[in-house]
């Protein structure tokens, strides 16, 4: 058995998970050339939340914040999340969006794109797969774990094997909500490394209280990489410490490599963010907290938090427990999807609905809708009719690829984006999140020029 290799998340998904994607860049900045030198296989510094987090909360230009990292990680690869067919966005994008979107990823500084779909549809990872293999990328191909009548060890194993076959460079097991227990993850692993030859990768959460003890459980059974996050903005919702799963490690034949004290400098560093993030609210002691009850609901933190939003904002926080008894049943009613962004979102928010209106399907979200139209893709269990019915009448649901449906985009994006062009990447940015882009950008240009976005030097300068 090899070392285990430690894939980095603190600057991802670690402040994705606990404070919303609320880590700006200027924080991160001081310790980025420490984490450089710490050994690490990668670092997951960009995708997920952040794109749409830089834009929309920080004033910050998510391609800008690639940049200045890549500039200071020049020797750890870097890597993001990138959700298949809806990149970092929450619909389905045509084909030509997809691959201009990995092209100038890797341009900017990214090296291994984990690409994902959230019904575990192969056909919505494709176009991502070929481009990130055009453009010299490592291609992570991840399947979202989840748990119901499908979801066999088998049927893991089968979609792995699948996703080899399609180039992916190395797999991930991607458990979003905390849902892989230790002795089956052991059992995964193990099936995973029988029917695959590329390195095998697991990602979890703490949600459940598990994580350690999966991680663990995964590097016996031969797991390659794990995602862990450096101890102040770890557990809860986030990964499991870095340094104490270096320490389990060290001195066995499983040694990771990294120096404890090489961790340390940079733990100081974010202890102290931690505390700022504290006092100001961002980090919520409830996101920190064990809930064993993600076993049972299969909610990842994120959803929780977005349910117990939605119920507040309808002075109905008291109906929780039976929102969250009803996700399951509408997961099942839409065959089984794994509860990741956006299915989640989509799930969550109709269980919402479908509580609050007193009668199941009463209100019906066009999301939802969506999802039994086949928009988002194949389930992975068939829908049933009378449900499909009951949501869309007498429509014939979306057989094919969804994107099959969807004609190229890029031209038509450009030619609507006119004079807010600084930089090709911008139609990339108009094309996930318009309205948030154009806010972003018209502000861009008061910093730059100092004028009116609809004057005539405005529309006059860096058009393409």
């Amino acid at each position: 058995m090899s070392k285990v290799k430690i894939t980095e998340t603190i600057i991802r998904d670690a402040h994705q998970s606990l404070i919303a994607t609320r880590m700006t860049t200027e924080e991160m900045l001081p310790v980025l050339e420490s984490m450089d030198k710490v050994g690490y296989h990668s670092i997951e510094a960009w995708g997920g939340a952040t794109f749409d987090s830089c834009l929309r909360f920080l004033g910050e230009d998510p391609w800008e914040r690639l940049r200045v990292i890549r500039d200071k990680v020049k020797n750890t690869k870097l890597q993001m999340l990138f959700r298949g067919q809806n990149i970092l966005g929450y619909r389905h994008y045509a084909d030509d969006v997809v691959a201009y979107f990995v092209q100038k990823s890797i341009a900017n500084g990214i090296d291994i794109l984990r690409i994902f779909d959230a019904l575990n549809d192969p056909r919505n990872l494709k176009t991502a797969i070929d481009a990130t293999r055009r453009e010299g990328g490592h291609v992570q191909a991840a399947f979202s774990y989840t748990t119901g009548p499908c979801y066999t060890v088998e049927y893991y194993a089968q979609y792995a094997k699948q996703l080899e076959e399609m180039g992916a460079d190395s797999i991930c097991i991607k458990d979003m909500a905390g849902l892989l227990k230790p002795f089956d993850a052991y059992d995964l692993v193990k099936a995973i490394k029988g029917a695959v030859k590329v390195p095998v990768q697991l990602h979890t959460h703490y949600t459940s209280g598990l994580a350690s003890m999966t991680l663990l459980k995964a590097v016996e059974a031969g797991v390659d990489v794990i995602d862990t996050a450096l101890s102040p903005l770890a557990m809860g919702t986030s990964q499991p410490p870095t340094e104490s799963l270096v320490a389990t490690l060290a001195g066995t034949e499983y040694d990771t490599g990294i120096d404890l004290a090489d961790l340390d400098a940079i733990t100081k560093h974010f202890t102290a963010l931690r505390e700022k993030y504290l006092a100001s609210g961002q980090l919520d002691v409830k996101a920190l907290k064990v809930d064993v009850n993600a076993l049972r609901y299969q909610v990842p933190g994120g959803m929780l938090s977005n349910l117990m939003r939605q119920l507040a904002d309808a002075g109905k926080s008291h109906l929780l427990t039976e929102v969250l008894e009803e996700v399951p049943r509408v997961r099942a009613d839409v065959g089984y999807p794994p509860l990741v962004t956006p299915s989640s979102q989509i799930v969550g928010t109709q269980a919402v609905f479908n509580v609050l209106g007193g009668e199941r399907y009463k209100m019906v979200t066009k999301e939802f809708k969506g999802v039994v139209r086949g928009e988002y893709g194949k389930t992975p269990m068939p829908i049933d009719p009378d449900v499909t019915k009951r949501i869309i009448g007498d429509e014939q649901p979306i057989t094919c690829r969804p994107a099959d449906n969807i004609p190229p985009e890029l031209d038509a994006l450009r030619a609507k984006l006119g004079g807010y062009y600084e930089q090709e990447e911008d139609v990339l940015t108009y094309a996930l999140f318009e309205q948030v882009a154009l806010k972003f950008f018209e502000e861009r240009k008061k910093k730059l020029y100092g004028i009116d976005k609809n004057s005539d030097a405005a529309l006059g300068v860096h058009t393409v």
